[in-house]
């Protein structure tokens, strides 16, 4: 099954995650199919705290790629804040 996830990347105690579309059976790290945007839970002024690719999720969630629920609620705060 494909999964859209989160991977962490950035220093310690700097977390800095890349929202990636992976087949659920590869560990966390690994390859990925594509990577679809990133959230940076501490960015600060003028930094981007999250971007996605809209676009590209809705073609893989149509294809039955499955978001995790931290995806999920990412994607459903996006798309509020685009559309405000």
């Amino acid at each position: 099954m494909v999964t859209i996830r989160l991977t962490r990347r950035g220093a310690r105690n700097q977390p800095f995650y890349h929202v990636m579309v992976t087949d659920s059976r590869k560990r966390q790290g690994g390859a990925s199919l594509e990577n679809v945007g990133f959230f940076n839970p501490i960015a600060g002024r003028g930094e981007t705290p999250l971007r996605l690719d809209l676009g590209r999720i809705d073609y893989w969630v149509g294809h039955g790629a499955q978001p995790s629920e931290r995806v999920r609620s990412l994607i459903a705060s996006y798309r509020k804040q685009a559309s405000a």
